[in-house]
């Protein structure tokens, strides 16, 4: 943080708009006309990602529907289909709708 000194306080509206320029950076048009966010972008943002987190949270992006994956065959297949069900991943992608940004 060049320039910053460490008992600089900011506003809260200076750290929102920080944090929204992050989003607009990361993110990408989505057809629906709000924007598209990658989860590996966020966390690539290294210790902004917390924060691009809670922005997101807050500003009611929906995450993107995860693809049950189909029953495999074979030996292990009856064990991992019983997980299928309780899909516990993070989400890969996030929806912000369009006012979120505006």
């Amino acid at each position: 943080m060049i320039g910053r000194r460490a008992d600089d306080t900011r506003p809260q509206a200076s750290a929102d708009d920080e944090v929204r320029a992050a989003v607009m950076r990361l993110s990408r048009p989505h057809p629906s006309g709000g924007r598209t966010i990658e989860r590996a972008a966020i966390m690539a943002s290294g210790a902004q990602s917390g924060a691009i987190l809670r922005w997101i949270d807050a500003h009611a992006a929906e995450p993107e529907a995860r693809v049950p994956v189909a029953a495999g065959r074979g030996l292990h297949s009856a064990r991992l289909s019983e997980r299928a069900g309780a899909d516990t991943r993070e989400p890969l992608r996030y929806l912000l709708p369009p006012a979120a940004l505006s």
